[in-house]
């Protein structure tokens, strides 16, 4: 890919530069950025490296073979969005799919164009939903402007013409051209004003909507793939980086005269209070060399904390006096204290990791006053920013190429630890590309964790069993506090009651009771954290789905009909919980040994339900055997990538509630490898069956939704084959293995 120099070494910080780095974390923290429409005018002025002579829109490149190149601005990670957001494209552009491939726009070009990409962040199941309309905008008036160049070239109305699979017809004197032939002619032309472009309907649609094969598997096969800790480039240098393993603690002194004669050694780099980097000709003789660095460490005061202190603190909370409210509808303490009968809980979820396939790494080059970034990276913006921020060079004179993730659960978004780092180190090697790794180890113990949280839910129960009041107090870690703190608002962090909300739209509660009282206490630890996929829909729903069943077993009801009395004025709620059911079998006979669980929650502007089997042994053995899901997330792009990504919520959500817990042992994380912190394994995944439900009047998301109902579905079914609760996370620190 092209990039081009624009302007000359100014190490001064720049205004310009932190109003983007505030921008750009905003994104990464779930906020969305405004601008303009990405086919305007203004965006397509002076050429920049991506523009070219057949691009009709910044969207749509046509090549004279009538090949067609759309670009992509988000990240890929796995979850198929580069082939999504193609097939929104060239579904209203009417192209032949056959012959799509796609472009990735540089941060740096799309600045340059006045952000013409729009957001290039990739989080919160935000890919699609948030930049369908104009991607499909940008779409149809690029067929809008090749129609009205053939409907020139043979003196024709537009009107009288029609197109499929990029070819033009002209049926009254059945002439036929092809994209590519009206191609540079389209490109000189006006764009159409936006707003008077009128989008296919879902009913219409013959790519978007299908379960095309995806654009970017192929060499992920045949091992010709090239993810950034991949990247070789001329003369470049490798570095191995270790931070003080206490959060908070700061490097005091190190031996570098111990390291210097080894093998390949080039220098240790000090990038701040509390990392250090050796640099070396290959990663591992720099990793090697670290090992063998004599490092003092200042651990600081927060030695002293451990995940004892930690759960001691977030208990202190669900007792703590104050005003910590987010809904208070009703009394529901009134209501609880009334009732005919009660029911009282008390939930924990640990830490966890993100666990990436690839650890965290960046390729950072400074050269000619330039300054460029290889980094499989969430947010291409943010990375941007970063590099500037790191190397004091302005925004201008800065790019980043997004290479695809070896995953990034929330890690790679609006933290850019790693690209600091890198460019911190290749500040000291001018006109060398350094390629910064992480180990396993660091990437282990110097995550931003899942936040660990309690909740203490209360209830009242009258003498039919109905629910009368529900109090709902979590104590727990922020992540706003780390990543956004002017989110938080009068101490409040609604965020972390993400499901629990009374408005319709992102994380809405699908249940309506006479009395509730949600509330949120911030505990902070000094052990940071960050969006783990599902981010606070995970541990949320299971403090939600689990109490409900809880409740329903006291009232001594169906768990299906305990939460449909409850769902009367949610009925998008109810429909995914009814579809799950009966896809799930819900009521109906079940191999001896086997026992039901349900649960249904809200999260990223979608609605999810699931049931799940389970067979619990003598000696804790739990065999999940099958798990349905029902989905309606508005729309659905590829429904056969939707079901990959509900396949691939099941493996995370089983891994996190049965094996995985971040602990903090003299203030450090104990769990430094996989020998430590055990994973899911393909033969404990169970049978997955998908119903989706599409009601085409809303854009939800898909990649994190179905995580929140894994773990409650399956704890519940676990709850009716054992007669006892379980509460506390994860499941096999009370001898319950997942097999």
């Amino acid at each position: 890919m092209r990039h081009t120099c624009i302007s000359k070494l100014t190490p001064t910080p720049n205004p310009s530069r932190r109003h983007f780095m505030i921008g750009t974390a905003s994104a990464g923290a779930g906020l969305a950025l405004g601008f303009a429409l990405p086919f305007a005018a203004s965006a397509q002025t002076a050429p920049l490296p991506l523009q070219s002579a057949d691009e009709i829109n910044v969207w749509v490149v046509i090549k004279p073979d009538d090949q067609c190149v759309i670009r992509i601005a988000r990240s890929e990670m796995g979850q198929a969005t580069r082939t999504g957001l193609a097939q929104l494209v060239a579904e209203e552009l009417d192209c032949d799919w056959s012959k799509v491939t796609t472009q990735e726009p540089t941060p740096g070009e799309n600045l340059a164009r006045k952000r013409a990409w729009g957001s290039m962040a990739t989080g919160g199941s935000r890919g699609i939903r948030e930049s369908q309309d104009y991607v499909r905008r940008g779409g149809a008036a690029a067929r809008i402007m090749l129609l009205q160049a053939a409907a020139e070239q043979w003196k024709v109305p537009v009107s009288e013409l029609a197109v499929s699979k990029g070819i033009i017809t002209h049926a009254k004197s059945g002439r036929k051209t092809s994209y590519g032939k009206v191609a540079d002619a389209a490109a000189k032309l006006t764009p159409p004003e936006p707003k008077s472009i009128v989008l296919k309907k879902p009913q219409d649609w013959k790519i978007a909507g299908t379960a095309v094969r995806r654009l970017d598997t192929a060499n992920k096969v045949n091992g010709a793939k090239v993810f950034s800790i991949d990247l070789r480039l001329p003369g470049m240098l490798c570095a191995a980086v270790k931070a003080c393993p206490v959060f908070g603690g700061k490097l005091v002194r190190y031996d570098e005269s111990k390291i210097k004669a080894m093998r390949g050694i080039k220098g240790v780099v000090r990038i701040n209070d509390s990392t250090i980097a050796v640099v070396a000709d290959t990663w591992w003789r720099a990793k090697v060399a670290l090992d063998n660095l004599p490092i003092d460490w200042d651990l600081g005061p927060n030695a002293k904390v451990s995940s004892t202190t930690i759960a001691a603190h977030l208990a202190e909370g669900l007792s703590a006096e104050g005003d910590f409210w987010q809904r208070n509808e009703g009394d529901a303490p009134a209501a609880i204290k009334g009732a005919a009968k009660t029911v009282e809980a008390v939930y924990t979820s640990p830490f966890v990791a993100h666990c990436t396939m690839e650890p965290m790494n960046c390729v950072v080059k400074i050269s000619g006053g330039r300054a460029q970034a290889w980094v499989p990276t969430q947010n291409g913006e943010g990375s941007l920013a970063a590099l500037s921020e790191a190397t004091g060079l302005p925004l201008a004179n800065c790019d980043v190429v997004k290479m695809d993730l070896g995953g990034g659960f929330g890690r790679r978004g609006a933290t850019q630890d790693f690209v600091h780092q890198a460019a911190a180190v290749a500040k000291q090697f001018p006109d060398t590309p350094v390629k910064l790794v992480w180990s396993r180890e660091e990437d282990m113990t110097h995550d931003f964790y899942r936040p660990t949280s309690t909740a203490k839910l209360s209830a009242g129960l009258d003498e039919k069993g109905n629910l009368v009041g529900l109090h709902v107090r979590v104590s727990g870690q922020s992540i706003n506090a780390w990543q956004n703190p002017a989110a938080i608002k009068n101490n409040k962090d609604v965020r972390q009651l993400q499901g629990f909300y009374a408005e319709p739209g992102d994380s809405q509660l699908g249940y309506s009771v006479p009395a509730l009282l949600t509330e949120y206490v911030m505990r902070n630890t000094h052990v940071p954290v960050g969006p783990w996929r599902g981010v606070n829909t995970n541990q949320n729903a299971i403090y939600m789905e689990c109490f409900i069943e809880e409740c329903a077993r006291a009232a001594g009801r169906d768990s299906v009909e305990f939460r449909r009395a409850l769902m009367k004025d949610h009925p998008k709620h109810l429909a995914v919980l009814n579809a799950a059911a009966e896809k799930g079998n819900w009521g109906k006979p079940l191999p001896a040994g086997r026992h039901r669980g349900v649960a249904q929650f809200m999260g990223y502007g979608s609605y999810s339900a699931a049931t799940a089997e389970v067979s619990v042994s003598s000696n804790g053995e739990v065999k999940v055997h099958r798990m349905t899901f029902a989905l309606n997330s508005g729309h659905f792009v590829n429904p056969s990538q939707v079901k990959a990504q509900i396949e691939g919520s099941v493996v995370m959500a089983l891994s996190s509630i049965f094996n995985e817990d971040i602990t903090i042992e003299n203030g450090a994380v104990k769990e430094q490898n996989f020998n430590m912190y055990p994973l899911t394994r393909l033969k404990d995944i169970p049978k997955v069956e998908c119903v989706l439900v599409p009601t085409y009047d809303f854009w939800g998301g898909v990649g994190e939704p179905t995580i929140s109902v894994v773990g409650p579905a399956v704890i519940n079914a676990i709850f009716a084959a054992t007669g006892q609760a379980r509460r506390d996370l994860p499941l096999r620190k009370h001898g319950l293995t997942l097999v």
